[in-house]
């Protein structure tokens, strides 16, 4: 992935603009240098002399709306997910860094909407509204056009942990189209990263949604993930088997997590994806004989068979297995086959 330090900071140069009054102070916790480096020499390159102004304000955050390409989720933010800004704002009393908005016209109800900074918003509206705390946002007015609101937004964006390489891939297929024509190339030299790199990103962003639903959850979907799964796609032999067996996992991992189960894991998704491709994923389920474990794929036992006399065979189910019923109904046919041949 390409550097948020040196390369970044070049991108973000041109939004920062002119140094302000008054000296950040460090976050917590980070050493001063360290927290500029990534906040204010951040804000850097975007375009030379495309940035006319820039003015910090303290305003009222309910007049503050998010940027609608704004890409973190919003109401997923908690006590939890901005402990460390709520921690910050009690013990200092005031915001460290300013958030990045924009005006808005035409619309009564806000006057700016937020392009980075959205928990910083949270965190901000929170100890006023429910501690209520004399508090306000610190904001940097600027005037952005979206493409420009795009590229800053997606300097902060690669540094963070909370947004997955599928949330992300999402974003940049978005604005390839949005802002530079489809063509990868020249939004790679706008954003300053090789265009491989952004590549692999729209690649993932292409995968068909049975294939994306097959991970359970899309925070494990990473774009390595993509290039492997790529040439399995591509080829007409394999492609139909990875597709079915997608779908078969997409119906597992919804069953798992409506049972209160983890989902099955990226890389033992990827295992089973590409037995598939490989013609070995049809005989699904590893036959048991009597007084051992029938289990799937990937290795759940499903159930245990224990003879009991010459013509009975006791089944114990094990109904809290990582697998799907159609996984348990597999199984059981092809051992009461194997038990039964001509019944």
């Amino acid at each position: 992935m390409a550097s948020t330090t040196g390369k970044n900071r070049s991108i973000l140069a041109g939004l920062v603009g002119p140094a302000v009054t008054e000296t950040p102070t460090p976050e917590r916790g980070a050493p001063a240098t360290e927290r500029l480096s990534t906040r204010l020499t951040g804000l850097a390159r975007v375009t030379a002399g495309d940035i006319k102004e820039k003015t910090l304000k303290l305003v009222d955050p309910a007049r503050c709306r998010m940027w609608e390409r704004h890409n973190r989720r919003y109401d997923l933010l908690n006590e939890s997910v901005c402990g460390d800004l709520l921690e910050s704002l009690r013990s200092q009393g005031e915001q460290e860094f300013p958030a990045i908005v924009r005006r808005v016209e035409g619309d009564p109800a806000c006057d700016f909407e937020v392009i980075c900074g959205a928990r910083r918003h949270w965190a901000v509206s929170y100890l006023k509204n429910v501690e209520h705390r004399d508090i306000r946002y610190l904001v940097e007015e600027r005037e952005l056009t979206d493409e420009q609101a795009f590229r800053l937004a997606d300097v902060e964006n690669r540094s963070r942990k909370d947004i997955s390489d599928y949330e992300r891939a999402l974003d940049y297929r978005h604005a390839v189209e949005t802002f530079y024509g489809g063509t990868a190339q020249r939004m790679a030299e706008r954003l300053e990263v090789p265009k491989a790199w952004l590549s692999r990103f729209l690649d993932l962003a292409k995968l068909p949604t049975d294939v994306v639903e097959a991970f359970g959850d899309v925070r494990q979907l990473r774009e390595n993930h993509a290039r492997e799964i790529k040439p399995l796609l591509a080829d007409g032999a394999s492609r139909p088997r990875v597709m079915a067996e997608a779908k078969r996992l997409a119906v597992q991992q919804t069953e798992m997590i409506a049972r209160g189960q983890g989902p099955l894991d990226a890389p033992k998704v990827m295992v089973l994806l590409k037995r598939a491709a490989a013609g070995d994923a049809k005989p699904m389920i590893k036959s048991g004989k009597p007084g051992t474990a029938v289990t799937n794929a990937a290795g759940a036992t499903l159930f245990t068979l224990a003879t009991k006399g010459s013509k009975k065979v006791v089944l114990e189910l094990a109904l809290d297995a990582a697998a799907s019923n159609a996984d348990f109904a597999e199984a059981f046919q092809r051992e009461l086959l194997r038990m039964r041949p001509k019944g």
